[in-house]
């Protein structure tokens, strides 16, 4: 799966000129985001957010990597096991 993040700012033109790809723009700008990142956070559907990066792609204003694969199934309770880790660690200290 391929990530985007923003590497120069578009003048946008319609139908690109709305709001929601506004907030694309500026998530790309801070971040390497997905297709389903930029679908979720803009709510706007599927096939217009790929002719969006399309439209970037083609004038060189985006740069993709592929998303890092986890090394487990359990990659993403990452968080989670530090946060209980500490929090039994405070409630044997108490």
């Amino acid at each position: 799966m391929k990530e985007y993040r923003l590497v120069a700012w578009p003048q946008l033109r319609p139908p690109f000129d709305r709001i929601a790809y506004r907030r694309m723009l500026s998530d790309m700008s801070h971040r390497h985001m997905t297709v389903a990142q930029l679908t979720e956070c803009s709510g706007i559907r599927r096939h217009d957010v790929r002719a969006f990066l399309d439209m970037l792609d083609a004038r060189h204003l985006i740069a993709q990597r592929e998303t890092a694969a986890s090394d487990s199934l359990f990659g993403s309770l990452r968080p989670l096991g530090g946060w209980l880790r500490r929090a039994l660690a405070a409630a044997h200290l108490d």
